[in-house]
């Protein structure tokens, strides 16, 4: 079996290496080389740089549509199947017919739910307590072709969009491996999705991390939780921006965005039901504080109170 690899962030990283420790892998496509650090020094995704590290051959369009040159290059690899993991560009209907077998996308949700670029941060901002790896045949629909195989993963309480990536990029390699052995059995039945189960996951913004006070207590844990590895939580005191850390469910009730508390456990903060419970607070152009620390320093008492932002997006 050859195999085409299109993936690009260090969360492809266990699927490809899984992927080559079993098949050949003919090619790899990634995102191009951007800008990063204050020096802005192009830099390539990690998927890119390891099949650089590998030796195996890379291609990095800048766009997949009407790019006849790029179809050329994954017709002369000869891959038997493409396989795809947070690559990050949309496929075109004109690609997925070349290789034999189509492509296959590693999804992490349980299909049809979280169809979308961020399927792990909008679980959790759910509070979903399941979610799992959904291997499908790409259709030209956004992640709406039929289900190869699917397995659940139990979403531990305390775990972030970190852990759970993590979890996830485990579980995808060793699925994405007992399709590709299925699919060259020809014992692989595709299953089409209930379009009436679906819900969306859309890329996040800035402002998905910005605290909803008026929500619940777990409400605004789970969005917390979410948002760790980007946007992280935000919130707004006396129009300072400032990053939140470490929150959880605290007991109290008050006025939402009100400070109940301040100790050397951190700031407990009231929601509409509810409080939560900030171990760090970060102040913009600086490091994070304990969240007491940061209160004396900065003179605020219990009673202040948080900003209550309401989004345009809801």
């Amino acid at each position: 079996m050859k195999v085409a690899f299109f993936g690009s962030p260090a969360f492809a990283l266990p699927v490809l290496e899984a992927i080559r420790s079993q098949f050949e892998v003919v090619l790899v496509v990634a995102q191009p080389d951007k800008p990063v650090g204050r020096g802005l020094r192009l830099t390539p995704p990690p998927v890119a740089a390891r099949a650089a590290e590998l030796g195996l051959p890379l291609a990095q369009p800048v766009r997949l549509r009407r790019n006849a040159e790029f179809g050329t290059v994954l017709r002369a690899c000869g891959a038997d199947v493409a396989v795809t993991c947070a690559y990050g560009k949309i496929l075109p209907a004109s690609l997925l017919d070349i290789p034999r077998y189509g492509f296959l996308n590693t999804h992490t949700s349980l299909l049809p739910a979280y169809r979308g670029a961020a399927p792990i941060q909008w679980a959790l901002i759910g509070g979903e307590t399941v979610t799992g790896t959904t291997i499908m045949q790409t259709d030209p629909g956004m992640d709406t072709g039929p289900v190869l195989l699917q397995e659940q993963l139990p979403i531990a309480p305390q775990w972030t969009s970190l852990d759970l990536s993590d979890a996830l990029a485990g579980q995808a390699a060793r699925l994405i491996v007992t399709a590709l052995e299925r699919l060259g059995r020809g014992d692989l039945t595709p299953t089409p999705q209930d379009n009436s189960g679906a819900s969306h996951a859309p890329m996040l913004v800035k402002e998905d991390g910005f605290v909803r006070w008026t929500d619940s207590a777990r409400e605004v844990v789970n969005r917390s939780r979410g948002v760790a590895a980007w946007p992280q939580t935000t919130a707004f005191l006396d129009g300072a921006r400032l990053k939140l850390g470490g929150l959880k469910m605290a007991e109290g009730a008050g006025q939402p965005g009100e400070i109940l508390g301040v100790d050397a456990n951190g700031l407990v903060i009231a929601c509409a039901d509810g409080a939560v419970g900030v171990e760090t607070v970060q102040p913009e152009t600086r490091r994070a504080q304990p969240a007491q620390v940061w209160a004396a320093s900065a003179g605020v008492e219990v009673g202040a109170c948080f900003e209550v932002w309401t989004p345009a997006r809801m």
